[in-house]
């Protein structure tokens, strides 16, 4: 059955859909030696796919990582200025896997890897809003901004569904917020604060949709179980 190219290559565990398509714009993806273009279909078991030259082959076995990734680590197979990657930090996985989402540079938690480009289309694309759960340490008046965090909020131009925020503890002159969002805008919650007057001084996921961090210590990594594998694909998308 014919399939669009950049998903093929994403079940084969190439890259990612958003990955593949830079490859088939730059030219790297031929279907039975001619260049693909985006929006190719193509068959995988009766044409023939090449990336860079290399045969495509389907592949059934998938690698799915759970990251505790440390502050000071970007979210990145690779870095240009030379910053520690969080692609270092799993070396030893097996397979080459890449992230789900992002987390900034200074932000820690939950990262899940995978070479599954099926499930990362469907877990990071915006209108799945996967849930995702943070604890956030802020400096201000954070009773005063509550209304301002729960209440209709807009970043780059669009609203934001409604985030849960609730106060849970204090520690000196910060104050402990649960955050729980569905979309994951680029650094949305320390935007988010900053609208309502705080300052976050660190900010960790502890859990995305029905995958906790639990006690996994800050730059060790382990494979997710196959009941949780399960769960996430049996997400409500």
């Amino acid at each position: 059955m014919e399939e669009r190219l950049q998903k093929i290559l994403s079940a084969c565990g190439i890259a990612s859909r958003r990955a593949a398509e830079g490859y088939i714009t730059a030219g790297r993806v031929t279907v039975n030696g001619q260049v693909a273009g985006l929006g190719d279909k193509a068959d995988p078991e009766r044409d023939e796919i090449r990336v860079d030259g290399r045969p495509v082959r389907r592949e059934e076995q998938r690698t799915y990582v759970l990251l505790h990734k440390p502050r000071g680590y970007v979210t990145t197979l690779s870095d240009e200025k030379g910053r520690k990657t969080v692609a270092q930090l799993v070396e030893g996985c097996g397979a080459r896997v890449w992230p789900v989402g992002r987390l900034d540079l200074d932000s820690e938690g939950l990262l899940l890897l995978t070479d599954d480009g099926d499930l990362t289309h469907r877990l990071i694309h915006p209108s799945h809003e996967v849930e995702k759960e943070y604890r956030v340490w802020v400096q201000g008046d954070a009773e005063g901004a509550l209304p301002v965090l729960t209440g209709p909020m807009t970043l780059d131009g669009a609203p934001l569904r409604r985030a849960k925020v609730k106060i849970i503890g204090r520690h000196g002159e910060e104050t402990v917020l649960s955050f729980l969002i569905h979309e994951g805008k680029n650094r949305q919650i320390r935007r988010m604060c900053a609208m309502a007057g705080l300052e976050v001084r660190r900010l960790r996921r502890i859990r995305e949709g029905p995958i906790r961090l639990g006690d996994l210590p800050p730059g060790t990594w382990r494979n997710l179980t196959e009941e949780e594998v399960s769960a996430l694909k049996c997400l409500h998308f």
